[in-house]
């Protein structure tokens, strides 16, 4: 193989696996942020939630960068698989369907059983934000878990035979 194809497979490698970080860091971000609202929303269930501008901000960032990183790979970078196995590929399949778990825990609490038990609901323009930004997050992880799925289906895929060069 030419050293040209070894550099440029090793750029196109070293983006996908940096747009992964990403998504992985602010991924783990949203998870830090929001663990501490969804135990508060489990231990105060039906009370109205402060939520600081701060962590508001927060939440935002990490979900637009999670949504900007994963669309620029999708749109742009080829999956790279740094290496194949077939286990390895389940693992990070199941992490990826992991990651969302607690999306939707999060989605359901909120949904199913916190907001019936509001005691005043926000204004109509607030419910409509907030509402949005959840759906937004959701989504986020969600295409976070399609991402980890994407590269554990190619982790998973034995690697083909490279054609013999006509020399």
């Amino acid at each position: 193989m030419p050293r040209r194809a070894i550099l440029a497979a090793f750029r196109k490698e070293a983006v996908y696996l940096g747009l992964l970080a990403v998504q992985t860091a602010a991924a783990t971000v949203l998870f830090w942020v929001m663990f501490p609202l969804f135990r508060q929303m489990i231990l105060r269930i039906g009370e109205p939630q402060q939520v600081s501008r701060l962590v508001e901000l927060e939440i935002v960032l990490a979900t637009l960068i999670l949504h900007c990183a994963y669309w620029a790979r999708y749109r742009w970078v080829a999956v790279v698989a740094p290496v194949h196995s077939p286990f390895l590929g389940h693992l990070v399949q199941f992490a990826g369907r992991s990651s969302f778990f607690f999306g939707s825990a999060v989605f359901s609490v909120l949904f199913f059983r916190h907001l019936p038990e509001l005691a005043a609901l926000p204004s109509l323009d607030q419910a409509l934000a907030r509402g949005f930004i959840v759906l937004w997050v959701l989504f986020a992880l969600f295409c976070y878990s399609l991402e980890l799925d994407r590269l554990g289906k190619a982790i998973e895929e034995l690697p083909k035979p490279e054609p013999p060069s006509q020399s």
